[in-house]
């Protein structure tokens, strides 16, 4: 049996664990023999003696998407826009849908959606600061050290 962290553990090890511990099993027993954390025996214990529970409860923290309502817009946008950037993005969907967000909000529906866009707006290269070195002139030697 293999448990990953963010998981609940099944029910019927949860039951195991506290049957065992009722039967007259040390916790830290009953903690080895299962493979579970002492921490989580007392608190499945306290818990079932304060509600009665013994179930998993919900997991929490599910985020909904913002943008799931506006995916097709998103796609037809960058599909007649392909060269837009994240915030002309945001300042459209700001314009035209009334819905604000982050760029890394945009990013994430982007990825989700499978789109590619570009990170700025089209420029010349930069002479002053060029950005990869420049190739070697044919003919010259290189430099030994």
């Amino acid at each position: 049996m293999t448990w990953r962290s963010g998981q609940a553990y099944s029910q019927d090890l949860r039951e195991r664990v506290l049957s065992a511990v009722d039967a007259g099993m040390a916790v830290r027993e009953a903690a080895v023999l299962f493979r579970v954390s002492v921490s989580y025996i007392y608190k499945a214990m306290i818990r079932r003696r304060l509600t009665g529970e013994t179930m998993a409860r919900q997991q929490r923290g599910h985020v909904s998407q913002k943008l799931a309502a506006y995916h097709d817009a998103i796609r037809a946008r960058v599909s007649t826009q392909p060269d837009a950037t994240l915030d002309e993005l945001r300042a459209w969907m700001l314009a035209s849908h009334g819905v604000s967000m982050s760029q890394g909000g945009m990013w994430n529906a982007l990825d989700r959606l499978g789109l590619t866009l570009k990170k700025r707006r089209n420029t010349r290269p930069s002479k002053l600061d060029p950005m990869s070195p420049r190739p070697a002139q044919p003919g010259a030697s290189a430099s030994r050290t």
